[in-house]
């Protein structure tokens, strides 16, 4: 691998890192020599490229293109080009070339950094920011707005023949600044360079550098209105994710491609009803990706969790943008005829859902669903997480034990990408901790789809000696819990039910066999199983008014789980060192001994339950039901 293309890569992730030069990874670089432009492929992140990324171009061939005839037509013509420039890429290459290419290739400087600092398009996007360009940066040329693409190269072409030597920096008016150079340490030192001096003309302009953004939006607000826009901003059985951030003022108006390709043109400031989104919709063709309600909150809308944050950074950094603008003449929108080409742009799509790293695979059962685990961070939790990840769930990890669930989450991203999984603090036996969760869950994504209540415990012991402590805790988590759970829960849920919309929401229950017949020496657990069953029924029936189906599965013993296989306490050496299991000499006589009392011959095991959950998911005509994954251990009658 060329030295250059290390070092290249290495600078990239620097700057494609750090949201003073860019926001969600955009710009581009390339190096070239005399054969060959390496340049950074669409849809890859310039904090994440590697030096083996870098796509390889023919520069004679990117030349001859910029010669090749091409139709009047502009959707033609960036067809055509989309079609050379592959021709151009040398066959040891893959990825789609960037459609800057060209520009890189007619800027005659071994290094071309393309990015898009804040403070800079604080300048190209001012009224007045040619004249500012001209002051601050005199050894600089400016390109007034083009339309990105060949278009804007082809105006690059022949704006750069008419300088008189070639322009190191080169400022394009609502788009960012171009600068080329023999070393990348020189090109660093300029952008430096160029960051202190636009600091110093905003500050000198009483304009402030930090964008006025209120701690967090209150609860109340964010329980009142995420949940609604999940349905209002969402698309048929499909929920938007909506996440909520503190107050700041959106953009008025589009700004940059970038801005405009992530957040959308336009912010949503006025009622959030029904009528008033519909009104939206209608007049625009989409529903917003960013909505204000003024003072209080802003909310941003996606169809993955990833998507939605990326959404608030580019509304954020749109908004500082518009503040910076104040010490260069105020904001110059892109016109409606420019803002069209962008919305209508094939190459904007693809590297946007490039971008997006197939968040939205619609193929997966629970595809865009926010499903929330509690007891997730081991045994069957652990299980029924990554089995609905595996589905396309966006998975909430909700565990009293936090560093375990924050483990559970990142092994989920690491394994399903990135906003697949986070984690939530709980104890569900507290409903200060409860209520805590279900706002948290609320604020990042707006809400839930299906709510797993698996949480639970188990202290066995006969009734004449089992303490008064142990029975409480056992009831409180199993019995109490589950109360408290779906109390919270429920509400939520409720609430995305919006002027009668949207899909139907579930929650599960994880109960046990122990909840379908009694349990020897165990009746704290199968008392609260049994009365978690009747909990299940008695919801159902109110809260099908909601658009809430309740269900319970009823799973056989996990073998493979911590509670059983643990080689310290589980109970597999627990009866054996009791000789429980009579004529067991090891752990594997006491397993067997126990799946022989199970006609499918094996223990209940996480994918089994999984399923269970789906059925009750897709089933639009069950509620209320208590469903055995019990391999014929237990089987049901009238």
């Amino acid at each position: 691998m060329r030295l250059e293309l290390q070092e290249l890569a290495a600078v990239s992730r620097r700057l494609g890192s750090d949201l003073r030069y860019v926001f969600l990874g955009g710009g581009n670089t390339s190096f070239k020599d005399a054969e060959t432009l390496y340049i950074k492929p669409s849809g890859v992140a310039l904090s994440a490229i590697q030096p083996e990324q870098f796509i390889a171009m023919d520069r004679e061939a990117l030349q001859q293109l910029m010669q090749a005839p091409m139709p009047a037509d502009g959707r033609e013509r960036e067809a055509k080009v989309k079609l050379l420039m592959t021709a151009a890429v040398r066959p040891e290459s893959t990825g789609r070339p960037s459609v800057e290419a060209p520009l890189h290739e007619l800027l005659p400087f071994p290094f071309v950094v393309h990015l898009h600092p804040t403070l800079v398009n604080g300048m190209t996007c001012g009224v007045n920011g040619r004249e500012a360009c001209r002051k601050l940066f005199p050894e600089s040329v400016w390109m007034d707005y083009i339309d990105p693409g060949f278009t804007l190269a082809q105006a690059a072409a022949a704006f750069l023949k008419k300088q008189a030597q070639p322009p190191r920096i080169l400022f394009l008016q609502n788009h960012g600044v171009f600068i080329g150079g023999e070393s990348l340490t020189a090109i660093e030192t300029e952008y430096t360079r160029m960051l202190d001096t636009l600091a110093a003309a905003c500050r000198a302009a009483g304009v402030a550098l930090e964008l006025p953004v209120t701690e967090s939006a209150d609860a109340e607000t964010v329980l009142a209105t995420a949940p609604v826009l999940r349905t209002l901003l969402g698309s048929g059985e499909t929920r938007a994710i909506v996440a909520a951030a503190g107050w700041f003022a959106p953009a008025p108006g589009p700004l940059t491609p970038d801005h405009l390709v992530y957040a959308k043109a336009f912010a949503h400031t006025g009622e959030i009803t029904p009528a008033a989104l519909d009104a939206y919709r209608a007049e625009r063709g989409y529903a917003p990706r960013v909505v204000g309600v003024p003072g209080k909150a802003v909310f941003t809308a996606g169809s993955s969790l990833k998507d939605t944050r990326d959404v608030l950074v580019a509304a954020h950094d749109a908004a500082l943008v518009v503040q910076y603008t104040q010490a260069f003449g105020g904001p110059r929108y892109l016109t409606d005829r420019e803002r069209g080409f962008i919305e209508n742009w094939e190459v904007e799509s693809y590297r946007r859902s490039i971008a997006q790293g197939g968040q939205n695979a619609s193929g997966n059962r629970l595809a865009a669903k926010v499903a929330v685990i509690t007891g997730a961070a081991q045994g069957f939790g652990l299980g029924i997480a990554r089995g609905l990840a595996a589905e396309g769930a966006i998975v909430v990890v909700a565990d009293l034990n936090l560093d375990g669930a924050k483990k559970v989450a990142a092994d989920l991203e690491t394994e399903f990408g990135a906003g697949r999984a986070f984690a939530a603090g709980v104890n569900v036996s507290d409903e200060a901790s409860v209520a805590a969760m279900a706002l948290e869950i609320t604020r990042a994504c707006g809400g839930f789809d299906l709510f797993v209540a698996n949480a639970g415990v188990l202290r066995a012991g006969s009734v004449k000696t089992l303490s008064k402590a142990d029975w409480d805790f056992v009831t409180a988590v199993n019995y109490t819990g589950y109360f408290l759970c779906v109390k919270h829960a429920a509400r939520v849920m409720a609430a995305q039910k919006a002027d009668g919309r949207g899909p139907w929401g579930d929650i599960v229950q994880i109960n046990s066999k122990s909840g379908l017949q009694g349990s020897n020496k165990n009746g704290a657990y199968a008392g609260g199983k049994f009365g978690a069953i009747g909990l299940t029924q008695s919801f159902a029936m109110e809260l099908v008014e909601d658009q809430i189906k309740v269900n319970s599965v009823c799973p056989g013993n996990f073998f493979e789980g911590p509670l059983w296989s643990d080689p310290e306490r589980g109970l597999f050496v627990q009866y054996l060192r009791a000789n429980k299991v009579p004529g067991a000499t090891s752990i594997a006589d006491v397993k067997k001994f126990y799946e022989s009392k199970v006609p499918m011959g094996r223990g209940c095991r996480p994918e089994d339950v999984v399923r269970a959950i789906l059925y009750t998911v897709e089933q639009p005509y069950e509620t209320g039901q208590a469903i055995p994954v019990t391999g014929g251990q237990v089987m049901l009658h009238a």
